[in-house]
C-alpha cells in the first residue's frame, strides 16, 4: 500500500511551503550585488518591504530592522491593488539593486523586480547579470504588479508580464484549470526550475517536475525559447503563480518498471551523470539507474570519468529494480556470470 502511494500519478498539492522553498533556492543561487552589505539570512529575501531606505532591498524576514524615518510616506495600497487587480501597466524608475533584482519607485510606489522578470536578463550568466543590474539604475521600466501583500508591506513587479496587454492576466487565469494541458515559451532556466510564459502569465516547472528520472540541471531537459506543452498542477491567481509539470504529460514509467525490466535483461541507456563512485544512466522509457564502479571494467589507474561521458550511449544489464523508491541497479558487465 505504501508503494502504491509513492507511485501514484495524482499530483501532490502545491502549498505555500513549496513556493517558499523555490524562493529560497532562487536566493541561494544569486550572486551578491549590493551598494552596501545586507544583514540577512539566505533563507528568504527575494520579496521586499516598502522601505524608504531605497539603497538596498530590505527583506521582510530575517533582517535587523532600523527605526522608520518620521517623514516616510505611506504606501498607497489602494492604488497598488487597483494596478494589480486591473492588470495595468505602469512606468517606474530603477533606484537600486541587490542580488535578487531591482528596486523601483515612482508616483508614491516602491517595490521590487526579481531578475527572472527582467526581459533582458533571461538566460544570462551570473557574472553578466551583476553588471546588467548595475546598468539598470536610473532607467525607467514598464511594469505590472504581480504580487501585493499589504499586511507584509510587499509589492513585486514584473517587466516580462508587462509585455502582454492590460487585462490579459485575468483572462488567462479565468481559463486555467488544474490538470489542463497548455503550451508556453521557456523564458528562463534556473538551477531550481524553468519559467514558462503562458501568454501573459509566467508559470514555473520545478526541477522535480521536469522528468521522472533524475535531473542534474533543467537545461538538460529544455532550452531557452523552446515551445513546450505542460500540465497545470496548481493555480494561485491572487499571487499570480502557476505551478506546472512536464513529466506528468507522460505515464510514470516506474509504475510498470518491475514488470517491464527483468533481472539480467540487456537494455540500451544514455549516461546522464558521471560521479566518483559510478554513473547514472537513463533508459529510453525515462527511468534512471546507477551503474556502480564495481560493475565496470576499470583498468588499473583509470577512474569512472576516464571511460564514461555524459550523453554516451551504451548497453547495460539490469541488476535489480526498486520501483517503490524509484531506484534501479545497472551493470556494464553484460553477462551475469562475470566475477568482479
Amino acid at each position: 500500500m505504501v508503494a502504491h502511494n509513492k507511485l501514484t500519478e495524482v499530483p501532490d498539492p502545491v502549498d505555500d511551503g513549496w513556493w517558499a522553498s523555490v524562493l529560497a533556492e532562487e536566493e541561494r543561487n544569486k550572486p551578491l550585488v549590493s551598494p552596501r552589505p545586507l544583514k540577512v539570512s539566505t533563507e528568504r529575501s527575494v520579496v521586499q518591504s516598502l522601505s524608504k531606505d531605497r539603497n538596498v532591498a530590505r527583506p521582510i524576514e530575517h533582517i535587523e530592522r532600523r527605526p522608520e524615518p518620521q517623514n516616510k510616506p505611506s504606501a498607497d495600497w489602494v492604488h497598488i491593488q487597483e494596478l494589480f487587480h486591473g492588470d495595468e501597466i505602469i512606468s517606474l524608475n530603477v533606484t537600486g539593486f541587490n542580488r535578487g533584482g531591482l528596486l523601483v519607485e515612482g508616483d508614491g510606489l516602491y517595490g521590487f523586480v526579481p531578475f527572472s522578470h527582467l526581459v533582458e536578463l533571461a538566460g544570462s550568466e551570473p557574472a553578466e547579470r551583476e553588471q546588467a543590474l548595475i546598468n539598470y539604475v536610473g532607467r525607467s521600466l514598464r511594469l505590472k504588479v504581480i504580487e501585493c501583500v499589504p499586511e507584509d508591506g510587499r509589492v513585486v513587479f514584473s517587466e516580462r508580464a508587462a509585455q502582454a496587454e492590460p487585462g490579459r492576466r485575468s483572462k488567462i487565469f479565468s481559463n486555467l484549470q488544474t490538470g489542463q494541458r497548455v503550451r508556453g515559451l521557456v523564458t528562463n532556466i534556473t538551477d531550481f526550475g524553468v519559467f514558462v510564459d503562458l501568454g501573459g502569465v509566467e508559470g514555473l516547472i520545478h526541477i522535480s517536475e521536469l522528468s521522472w528520472g533524475r535531473v542534474v540541471h533543467p537545461s538538460q531537459i529544455v532550452n531557452l525559447g523552446q515551445d513546450v506543452e505542460v500540465q497545470v498542477m496548481d493555480i494561485a491567481a491572487e499571487r499570480c503563480r502557476v505551478a506546472l509539470s512536464l513529466k506528468r504529460l507522460f505515464d510514470n514509467p516506474w509504475l510498470s518498471a518491475e514488470r517491464d525490466f527483468a533481472v539480467n535483461q540487456i537494455v540500451p541507456a544514455t549516461i546522464t551523470s558521471v560521479v566518483s563512485y559510478g554513473a547514472f544512466a537513463r533508459l529510453d522509457v525515462g527511468v534512471e539507474g546507477l551503474i556502480h564502479a564495481s560493475e565496470m571494467q576499470l583498468e588499473e589507474g583509470l577512474t569512472v570519468k576516464d571511460i564514461l561521458n555524459e550523453g554516451q550511449r551504451l548497453d547495460v544489464r539490469v541488476l535489480h529494480v526498486d520501483a517503490a523508491h524509484q531506484r534501479m541497479g545497472l551493470s556494464l558487465h553484460l553477462t551475469s556470470d562475470h566475477n568482479n
